[in-house]
């Protein structure tokens, strides 16, 4: 029997019923069954530590709607998820909009009880703040580890500057907080797809005194990033590994809906295929964010993130195959 139970298609239709991330079924059917949960799917409608445009508190929601044609076998990685992991949607986690550090206190708890001590946390964001608490409820499912998670992040932006506008928990922020509370180790961190003018070169000093790996998007996808991406992965071995995604990594041509755009970025092939390359990874957590469903009424960005969403679930699954 699959490890995760999905509706038959040719029998009930992808648009009928409730929508789900990626029809995995909701957690409280899970849970009434007894079964294990490898991995708790989440939302996180929350936007207020945006810089720019508000907006992506919908994009939980338009991720779910889009998920709906997301399949479940994987050609590049050989492996059907479903028939592997014991998935779930584990609905909303609850937020505050008027107090960042609240909601952010809100979202780890919620992460902490959902599933079986064992249970690996998917959150859909929601700003990229959110990655703040999704890491340290995914760290301590971990049991702490010293010396914090690896972190393989995808990125227009670095996301590691000190304050903004007197809050230290906006999205430009989430992997400063992260380093410093030792959810993370920066000399175990690479972030993918940099790119854009900056307001200031000090911009980069944090990152590059800690040791964090830079790839710039010229250099992942005219030099040797691609394989600095892999060679990285395959360092850190067993060592578990937090996978962040970004979707203003990717160029606005393929991802208008996003609130902090930076313009020649990855296709969504590249995208898809830089997530792929992380095979391999000890991968216990993730999340993907940024999502704004009022800039793109076609809707090939919230499509984009939940095959991005589908992607990080692989690696897991095809690393226990």
């Amino acid at each position: 029997m699959p490890k995760t139970i999905l509706a038959d298609t040719r029998r009930n239709p992808r648009f009928a019923g409730v929508s789900t991330f990626c029809r995995y079924p909701l957690l409280e059917l899970v849970l009434a069954e007894s079964r294990p949960l490898d991995w708790a799917v989440y939302g996180v409608p929350y936007d207020s530590g945006v810089t720019y445009r508000p907006g992506a508190r919908f994009g939980p929601r338009a991720i779910r709607d889009a998920s709906q044609y997301v399949k479940r076998y994987s050609m590049h990685h050989g492996v059907d998820v479903c028939e592997v992991l014991s998935l779930a949607d584990a609905g909303d986690a609850p937020v505050s909009p008027y107090s960042p550090s609240d909601t952010l206190d809100g979202i780890a708890e919620f992460a902490r009880g959902l599933g079986d001590p064992g249970t690996k946390l998917l959150a859909v964001g929601g700003d990229h703040s959110i990655a703040y608490a999704n890491l340290r409820a995914t760290w301590q499912r971990q049991g702490e580890p010293e010396g914090g998670l690896a972190l393989l992040h995808f990125d227009s932006h670095l996301d590691t500057v000190d304050e903004v506008w007197g809050s230290k928990w906006g999205h430009a922020s989430p992997f400063i907080r992260a380093i410093e509370d030792g959810l993370v180790n920066p000399s175990r961190m690479i972030s993918v797809g940099i790119k854009g003018p900056l307001n200031n070169p000090t911009d980069l000093e944090y990152a590059k005194a800690h040791g964090v790996t830079l790839v710039t998007y010229d250099e992942y996808t005219s030099r040797d990033g691609a394989q600095t991406l892999r060679d990285f992965v395959r360092r850190q071995g067993e060592h578990p590994a937090y996978v962040s995604f970004d979707i203003d990594a990717v160029d606005p041509a393929y991802a208008p809906g996003t609130g902090t755009p930076s313009v020649g970025g990855l296709t969504s092939a590249q995208a898809l295929d830089a997530v792929r390359s992380l095979a391999g990874a000890s991968v216990v957590g993730g999340d993907v964010v940024e999502v704004l469903p009022d800039r793109d009424p076609t809707g090939i960005t919230a499509l984009l993130a939940a095959h991005l969403v589908f992607e990080i679930l692989c690696l897991d699954a095809a690393r226990r195959t």
